[in-house]
């Protein structure tokens, strides 16, 4: 299989070199066309050796794609390629691996939450990208605590990619690709910048995001589709009450509320269509829907006082526990009793 010479965006770096930090291998690097997707998952999710922190990389022809794993199961996923950085649903993620199973590789890598976070974050946010020369290694970190820099610097040297964070422009720390312990931190940085056997410098990047702490969960399509369902099933039940007005209400509503909360959009798909492909977090449908529930039952309660608890009731018995555990029922003004 020929290596795709596909770069990374903004830098000379090979997208197939690209290699993160790890704690180790569950799955080295192999070609996707060994790997059934579906039964990795599977034993991520359920065997004790596979429910840990960690992520799957797959190397595709013009593109890098990470499935970030929490206990084993998959949480989010980006994607790194020619023209950008970006989050994408796991679905999507999945799909992308599956089309590219003969020429796509893949790894299976455990690491620390933290670490996750910060490639998580790299792909989700504003990168500012620092020049970085490898004839001159002292410029860069002065430069930094300089500018007194606040975040986690992403360097990458020849594809290994490692994290350093930073306070006020000094260094506290970071993960670092294939690292020896017994190698100090700044003998492996130093070594970053040095000349490969051919003699030729190697390929940097330096880029500066913001510091955060936790790896973001997106909702699971299967949740998409439960929450796409109550918002019909509330319509339908505004519809018996004010029959010909009922859809055209939530309709309104929900255009009125899209600027603020674009899950709604999804909510609102109808149904027997496919929902569009969006990354979105459980709590963003949540709040989507508890909105929009708000302000359509709110109308219907000036004309038929009674209309928006018998509504709730009727529509949402059945995931009841699902908008409970959400606190949908608490931020509305009607108390429904079970």
């Amino acid at each position: 299989m020929r290596a795709s010479t596909a770069r990374l965006t903004n830098s000379p770096v090979r997208l197939t070199e690209l290699a993160f930090p790890h704690s180790n291998f569950l799955i080295h690097r192999t070609r996707l066309a060994f790997i059934h997707l579906d039964n990795l998952l599977s034993f991520a999710k359920r065997d004790r050796d596979g429910r840990i922190d960690g992520y799957l990389i797959a190397w595709l022809p013009d593109e890098c794609v990470l499935v970030f794993l929490r206990k084993g199961e998959a949480v989010n996923a980006a994607s790194l390629h020619t023209v950008g950085r970006e989050v994408i649903t796991i679905t999507e993620a999945l799909r992308r691996m599956r089309a590219e199973g003969e020429r796509g590789e893949i790894a299976y890598a455990a690491a620390p939450m933290e670490q996750l976070a910060w490639m998580y974050q790299s792909c989700a946010s504003p990168l500012q990208h620092k020049p970085v020369d490898p004839r001159h290694p002292d410029d860069l970190f002065p430069a930094l605590a300089q500018e007194q820099a606040n975040g986690v610097l992403e360097l990458i040297s020849n594809g290994r990619v490692s994290y350093l964070r930073f306070a006020d422009g000094k260094f506290g720390g970071g993960y670092f690709c294939d690292r020896l312990e017994s190698l100090p931190v700044p003998k492996y940085i130093e070594s970053l910048f040095r000349e490969g056997a051919d003699g030729h410098a190697p390929a940097l990047a330096a880029a500066l995001f913001p510091l955060v702490t936790d790896l973001p969960a997106q909702a699971a399509g299967a949740l998409v589709n439960t929450y796409r369902e109550l918002y019909w099933r509330i319509t339908d039940g505004v519809e018996i009450e004010v029959p010909g007005e009922g859809r055209k209400r939530a309709q309104k509503v929900a255009a009125t509320i899209a600027a603020t909360h674009r899950a709604i959009t999804l909510l609102g798909t109808p149904r027997g269509k496919d929902i569009p492909d969006s990354v979105v977090r459980p709590d963003e449908l949540s709040l989507a829907l508890t909105d929009w529930a708000l302000q359509l039952l709110e109308g219907v309660e000036i004309v038929m006082p009674g209309t928006a608890q018998k509504v709730l009731k009727d529509a949402t018995r059945e995931h009841r526990y699902v908008l409970q555990s959400a606190g949908f029922y608490e931020r509305l003004p009607w108390s429904v009793a079970w």
